[in-house]
């Protein structure tokens, strides 16, 4: 595991996992570029719900950012920065770029790269009472996690639960509070996660199944659990 971007001077992170997946941080984001367009499913403010697309952005925003027109300002640093809008998926962030962490894992039937910025001023418990707001906000725990592999749908939003999980287990585990009630958080009030699967034929199978008793899930839950505690122990954030 490593946080990759903490050394001022490191703007490149190569894949050892998917040889040609780069990781690179620019002045205001990081972008994911893999070497294939890959099935994506995601929460993410553009590009979200399912799709294809080869590049992911996790773009910094401070608190103040005005929440208004999302969506247009995300296109409109695409077009800016002539990444492809039908391809990319975009994400707002509050998080420090240099706090990002990065764990991987190579296996038998698939490949897996995830990067993750957390934060957790907003900690919030599902299922509690709290203040709740109708508007946008940038995503305070992003999680992007790739995936060289064949895939089911099904195994996708399976994956995507997975991931959830094990992010809950990660602020359980650290002792996170939900803000506004104290109570054990299980994420905050605007995560996101972007979902990339190759389905690459190159392995023998095609997952159907990614709960936390499969390989490729027990993998998912690794890799996330360990990337939110990562990014969080990064950014200052000290077990309670």
């Amino acid at each position: 595991m490593t946080t990759p971007f903490l050394n001022d001077e490191s703007t490149h992170y190569k894949s050892v996992a998917w040889p040609g997946l780069t990781l690179t941080r620019h002045e205001r984001h990081l972008l994911l570029h893999s070497p294939v367009h890959m099935d994506c499913l995601s929460s993410a403010i553009h590009g979200g719900g399912m799709g294809r697309i080869d590049r992911v952005a996790n773009i910094y925003v401070d608190r103040f950012y005005d929440c208004n027109h999302p969506e247009k300002d995300v296109k409109k640093l695409f077009q800016e920065w002539g990444y492809t809008q039908q391809s990319t998926a975009g994400l707002l962030t509050a998080v420090q770029l240099k706090h990002a962490a990065v764990l991987e894992e190579t296996g038998e039937d698939a490949s897996l790269f995830c990067c993750t910025t957390a934060g957790v001023s907003n900690g919030a418990r599902a299922g509690s009472e709290r203040t709740t707001f109708p508007v946008y906000q940038p995503g305070t725990i992003n999680i992007m996690l790739i995936i060289d592999a064949r895939m089911t749908q099904a195994a996708m939003v399976n994956a995507v639960t997975t991931a959830v999980e094990a992010k809950g287990a990660a602020l359980a585990d650290l002792g996170i509070r939900d803000a506004e009630n104290g109570l054990i958080a299980t994420g905050t009030t605007t995560d996101a996660i972007v979902l990339g699967v190759s389905q690459s034929t190159s392995y023998p199978i095609e997952h159907r199944y990614c709960g936390t008793a499969t390989d490729l899930g027990a993998a998912i839950g690794r890799l996330v659990y360990g990337t939110v505690k990562e990014s969080l122990k990064a950014a200052g954030v000290k077990p309670s």
